[in-house]
């Protein structure tokens, strides 16, 4: 069996004083240059649990290994790409795809050299100098995905990083993501509330429950790559899983909702 990239152990997350409970025990492994997809209610953990991976919260028990070295702050193996962008509207393209290099103090040359190289793998040559305001939501999201390919990690954290688009553009940006991944061989733990999504991107998709997280399933996607998503939906695989995942969710949604945070 292949080894751990990513080992979560007996995590559990407790908010406000902890008097709400995100996720408990919690045990879950990510496989080297996997794409694990998690699906699930709103409120059950999943922003908590990628920030916990990420090193930039503690959890209250249990632990997070990246291999094998306990997690106890961010590092620069890893990123994370948020929903809203999380771009800063003073600098320009340019200058946020190439943040994260300069915040490590790698050469300026080194800087140079990615962002030429991501500008063109994300689509957004020509926009090198225009701000935020100027470009459209898509092109938004290509910059903040370009600025966390550009520090070179070895995991990418994508906390539903396309939520924020249209249809269109969302599925032109997973097609994108899939190309990018082909290149780059990423781990990957990606959040969605989209089962298309889910079933398109993942290698395997878990399905969590509502707070407190549990994980309800974890299930295998056996579809060849590289995918299509037009393709795919008269896949007898895909009909199979999108009807098993929806009947998990739907049954869940049935559960009255509790208190607490993200």
């Amino acid at each position: 069996m292949a080894q751990a990239k990513i080992l979560i152990r007996n995590l559990t997350k407790r908010y406000l004083e902890g008097a709400v409970l995100a996720f408990e025990n919690l045990t879950l492994e990510v496989l080297e240059n996997e794409i694990l997809c998690i699906l699930g209610p709103s409120g059950c953990g999943k922003t908590t649990l990628l920030k916990i991976i990420d090193g930039l919260m503690p959890p209250d028990a249990g632990e997070v290994r990246i291999d094998g070295e306990n997690v106890q702050g961010p590092r620069p193996s890893v990123a994370m790409v948020f929903q809203h962008f999380g771009l800063f509207p003073w600098k320009t393209v340019a200058e946020n795809i190439c943040y994260g290099l300069r915040v490590q103090g790698r050469p300026k040359g080194e800087s140079e050299a990615a962002l030429k190289k991501y500008v063109k793998m994300v689509g957004l040559e020509g926009f090198e100098n225009a701000y935020p305001y100027q470009l459209s939501g898509g092109m938004q999201q290509r910059c903040g995905l370009a600025r966390a390919l550009a520090i070179n990690p070895r995991i990418l954290l994508m906390d539903e990083p396309f939520g924020a688009v249209d249809a269109q553009t969302r599925e032109i940006l997973q097609e994108e993501l899939l190309r990018i991944w082909e290149v780059e061989k990423k781990t990957m733990v990606f959040i969605t509330h989209s089962i298309d999504e889910a079933i398109l991107l993942g290698d395997r998709v878990v399905v969590m429950s509502p707070r407190p997280g549990q994980i309800r399933e974890t299930l295998t996607v056996h579809l060849p790559r590289p995918r299509d998503i037009n393709a795919m939906r008269g896949e007898e695989e895909y009909l199979r899983l999108r009807n098993h995942i929806w009947d998990q969710l739907r049954r869940e949604s049935a559960v009255p909702l509790r208190s607490g945070g993200r």
